[in-house]
């Protein structure tokens, strides 16, 4: 197999690749008619279907949920009659919350290295068969912090109240986050949760832990998601409209929820991204991203890392979103999908925001379309606050 080696900005790569076809489930809370095996084949088979290709064309997997959630060990090798890698090089991948987004940047480096030419990215969780919070907990030292980090939403109410504190930020300057996520999934014919909520709703909705009430949160979901990663001139024989993969990075910066300074902002966000749009030369993203895909599971961080990401000055993510910048139609759409506070199978969470991406550069999102996207970011949060980011593009790198 033959490449062409040379130097992208400064990186040396093998080869440049892109994103070629897209499949995921249609995600509810509960799939019983289904095992894990067979809800990732559906995935599996809608990318297929989506890029043409038959399994026989892909030359190795990718793949990853929680796998702590679910208590099966070495979920590479127990998926195989679901992702079709029999006789195939196939890893698993599992970082937490961003396990989807690791998995992306696993099969793009697959793909990128020269070994091989479409690589085959698979994330999926069946939450309802799962213990979360006895999984998450883990994330807290047990001895310090594991009595009130009790899971995910203590940490998260933790970050939203200091984020109150810092900058005066309101209950209802969230909600709007959960009503525009909510509004735009009511065009996402896979989303979880596709009823329409209002601001009152948010606000009368159960207090689960200050400040952050159940509407102000993920759902857990049930679902998987697919994606085929191909080389440079592979690409272009499969989809006259790839998605490329213009930059990635990764800062998985905490071990412990009580390492974070809540007040210093989603750090691992602001150099994740800070490192990706150097190498791509974004210097002021709100006005150069066409569309973000962004990991927000819940309201707050939909105001917060927002400002981590540069899209607007600390303390003035409720402004942006109240004038309307991240709403379809906006400066900056985000999350056309629904996003996470829509549709939350944690394996394939992350995964999903590149993959929903991906079709909006390709011009393939339905009515979630936004116009002529030629710059799209997807990010990936979990594990200890940690943040993955890409960056997609229609043109060629």
């Amino acid at each position: 197999m033959g490449f062409e080696r040379r130097e992208i900005r400064g990186t040396e790569m093998a080869r440049s690749a892109a994103i070629v076809g897209v499949g995921q489930t249609d995600h509810k809370s509960h799939r019983p008619d289904v095992n894990g095996k067979e809800m990732i084949y559906e995935a599996v088979k809608r990318v297929l279907d989506d890029a043409e290709l038959s399994i026989q064309d892909i030359d190795a997997v990718v793949i990853g949920n929680m796998d702590h959630f679910e208590s099966i060990n070495y979920v590479d090798t127990w998926s195989v009659e679901g992702s079709g890698a029999f006789m195939k090089p196939i890893m698993k991948v599992s970082t937490g919350g961003t396990t989807g987004a690791s998995v992306a940047i696993a099969a793009y480096y697959h793909v990128a290295s020269g070994l091989f030419d479409r690589v085959l990215a698979i994330g999926w969780e069946k939450n309802s068969e799962s213990d979360t919070t006895g999984a998450i907990i883990t994330c807290s030292d047990p001895i310090w912090d594991r009595f009130s980090y009790s899971g995910a939403i203590p940490s998260l109410a933790t970050e939203a109240s200091a984020y109150m504190k810092q900058y005066g930020a309101r209950q209802e300057d969230a909600a709007r986050v959960a009503v525009r996520d909510r509004t735009h999934a009511l065009n996402n014919p896979h989303a979880h949760l596709r009823r329409p909520i209002a601001v009152e709703d948010v606000m009368a909705s159960p207090m689960l832990a200050y400040p952050i009430k159940l509407l102000d949160v993920c759902p857990r979901s049930d679902g998987a998601v697919a994606v085929i990663f191909a080389a440079d001139g592979v690409a272009q024989k499969i989809t006259s409209k790839p998605a490329w993969i213009e930059a990635c990075s990764v800062r998985h910066t905490y071990t412990w929820f009580g390492d974070v300074d809540y007040n210093e902002g989603l750090v691992s966000l602001q150099r994740a991204s800070k490192e990706a749009y150097e190498k791509v030369g974004v210097k002021s993203p709100a006005d150069e991203f066409d569309v973000a895909e962004l990991y927000l599971p819940y309201s707050y961080a939909g105001l917060k890392w927002i400002e981590d990401l540069g899209f607007c000055a600390p303390g003035e993510g409720a402004k942006f979103i109240q004038d309307g910048h991240t709403d379809m139609g906006g400066k900056i759409p985000v999350n056309p999908s629904g996003g996470v506070i829509s549709t939350n199978c944690i394996g394939a969470t992350a995964l999903l925001r590149v993959a929903e991406a991906a079709i909006q550069v390709m011009g393939k999102a339905g009515q979630r379309q936004v116009p002529d996207v030629r710059l799209a970011l997807a990010t990936g949060f979990g594990g200890c606050f940690w943040s993955d980011v890409l960056i997609l593009g229609a043109k060629r790198p």
